[in-house]
C-alpha cells in the first residue's frame, strides 16, 4: 500500500455518503471528556437557574392576606 496521491483511487459516491453520515454524527457528541464535562455542567447550571427562577417567582407572586 503506498501512501502517494497519484497512487490512491478517488472514493466512490457509497464511501462519500458514509463519510458524511459519520462526520456528522460524530459533530454532535462531544469529542472528549472535557466536552462532555462542559455540556454536563451548562446543563446542569440552567436547570438549577430555572429551578431558582421559579422559586423566586413562587415567593414575589404570593397573594397579600
Amino acid at each position: 500500500m503506498s501512501n502517494r496521491i497519484s497512487d490512491r483511487r478517488a472514493p466512490i459516491a457509497a464511501e462519500r455518503e458514509a463519510r458524511k453520515v459519520f462526520r456528522d454524527a460524530g459533530a454532535k457528541a462531544p469529542a472528549s471528556e472535557y466536552g462532555r464535562d462542559q455540556q454536563a455542567f451548562h446543563a446542569s447550571r440552567e436547570r438549577l437557574k430555572a429551578e431558582r427562577l421559579a422559586c423566586e417567582a413562587a415567593v414575589n407572586h404570593k397573594p397579600k392576606a
